[in-house]
C-alpha cells in the first residue's frame, strides 16, 4: 500500500465508527478503506475492502465498504450479503437501491420489486427513494415493460428544474428508458441534460448523446439521399423520354393514315355500288321499251330473261360488297367484327394501345 495513504484521509463519520477498535488496528483498517475508494480497478478495490473486513468484520462501515466494492466489481451475491450485514449493523436504508439492483442482476425480479416498493422503501429518505425509482425502472425494462419503465421515473424531481446530487443519474436513467421505449429523439434530449448535470463524471451521458446525435445526422442524410433518388427517378421516368414521345407521335400518325385510307376505300366502294344500281336501272328501262316494241314472246322462250331479272351476263356483286359493314357496326359473319381505330385484343396495335404507346 502506498505510504501516501493515511488514516486522516478517511471521512470523519466513518472514522468515528472505527473508534471502537484499538488505535493501530483502526489506522490499518482506515488505510485499507481509503485504498479501496481510490483504486481505479474495481477488482483491486474489492480486494482492499476484503482486507479491511478481515481486520474488522463487526464494524458497519467496513461491511458497507465491502458491499459497495463487490457491487461495483459485479459480484452481486457477495454485494447483497455484505449490504444486508451492513444494514443490520447500522440500521441505514441507504443500501436498499444497491441491494435491489443486486437482486435484479441475479434475475430475482420479484425480490427486487419487493425491496423498491415495500415498507422499507417507504421509510427511506427522499434521495434513497429516487435511487429506488431508478432501480424500479430497470426492473420494468427487464420485465419487458418499457412504457412502465418510463413512467416509473416521471417524478417531480425530473422536471422541477433543480439540480441535485443524483440528478445526473436520474436524467441518465430516464434517457435510457426512453431509448428502450423507441423514443430516440426524447432520449437524445435527456442524455444531453444528464451530460450537463454530470459534473463528477458519474455517467457516460456525453458519449451516449454523441452516438444518438451521429445517428440523427445519418438518418437525415439518408432521408436526403432518398429524396434525391426519388427526384432522379422522376426525371428518368421513361414516360417523359423525348424518344418515346416521338414514337408515340409516329404511331398516332400511322393510325390516322390507316383510317384515312379506309375511309377513302369506303367512299370508292359506295360510289361504285351507286353506279352499278344506275346501270341496272337503265337496263331495266331499256328492256321495258323493247317489250313495248316487239310484244311478249311465248312462254318457254329461252333467249330472253324473265321479268325483273338481271341479264345473266351481268357480273354478280362480290361477297365483300354483300358482307361489308361500316366501321362500328356489328359484323355479319362472326359477330365479332373489330372496328377501325379500336384494335381488339391480340391485334397488332392492341398491346400498344393498352400500354398507352
Amino acid at each position: 500500500m502506498p505510504a501516501s495513504i493515511t488514516a486522516d484521509q478517511l471521512d470523519p463519520e466513518a472514522r468515528a465508527e472505527l473508534r471502537t477498535l484499538p488505535g493501530d488496528l483502526a489506522e490499518a483498517v482506515a488505510r485499507q478503506l481509503i485504498a479501496a475508494s481510490l483504486a481505479e480497478d474495481p477488482e483491486q478495490a474489492y480486494r482492499h475492502a476484503q482486507a479491511a473486513r478481515q481486520l474488522a468484520a463487526r464494524v458497519g462501515v467496513v461491511r458497507e465498504s465491502v458491499g459497495i466494492a463487490a457491487y461495483r466489481a459485479g459480484h452481486w451475491a457477495e454485494a447483497l450479503a455484505e449490504l444486508r450485514a451492513a444494514r443490520r449493523l447500522t440500521g441505514r436504508s441507504s443500501y436498499l437501491p444497491m441491494m435491489a439492483d443486486s437482486e435484479r442482476a441475479l434475475g430475482r425480479l420479484d425480490r427486487a420489486l419487493d425491496l423498491v416498493t415495500g415498507p422499507q422503501a417507504e421509510e427511506a429518505d427522499r434521495a434513497t427513494r429516487i435511487e429506488l425509482k431508478i432501480v424500479e425502472s430497470g426492473i420494468r425494462r427487464d420485465q419487458g415493460l418499457p412504457g412502465a419503465a418510463v413512467v416509473a421515473l416521471q417524478i417531480p424531481e425530473l422536471t422541477d428544474g433543480r439540480q441535485r446530487r443524483g440528478s445526473a443519474r436520474l436524467y441518465y436513467a430516464y434517457a435510457d428508458a426512453l431509448l428502450d421505449a423507441g423514443r430516440d429523439d426524447e432520449a437524445r434530449e435527456w442524455f444531453a441534460r444528464a451530460a450537463g448535470a454530470d459534473t463528477q463524471g458519474e455517467t457516460d451521458a456525453d458519449e451516449r448523446f454523441d452516438e444518438l446525435d451521429q445517428l440523427a445526422i445519418e438518418d437525415l442524410q439518408a432521408d436526403d439521399d432518398e429524396d434525391e433518388g426519388a427526384e432522379d427517378f422522376v426525371l428518368d421516368d421513361p414516360d417523359d423520354d423525348p424518344d418515346d414521345d416521338s414514337d408515340d407521335d409516329s404511331d398516332a400518325d400511322d393510325i390516322e393514315a390507316d383510317l384515312a385510307e379506309e375511309l377513302e376505300a369506303d367512299l370508292a366502294e359506295e360510289l361504285e355500288a351507286e353506279e352499278l344500281e344506275a346501270d341496272l336501272a337503265d337496263d331495266l328501262e331499256a328492256d321495258d321499251l323493247d317489250d313495248e316494241d316487239t310484244g311478249d314472246d311465248g312462254p318457254g322462250d329461252e333467249d330472253d330473261a324473265g321479268p325483273g331479272i338481271a341479264d345473266s351476263t351481268r357480273d354478280e356483286p362480290s361477297p365483300f360488297e354483300i358482307h361489308y359493314l361500316p366501321p362500328g357496326g356489328p359484323a355479319a359473319d362472326d359477330g365479332n367484327h373489330e372496328t377501325a381505330g379500336d384494335p381488339g385484343p391480340g391485334s397488332p396495335g392492341a398491346d400498344d394501345a393498352a400500354e398507352g404507346r
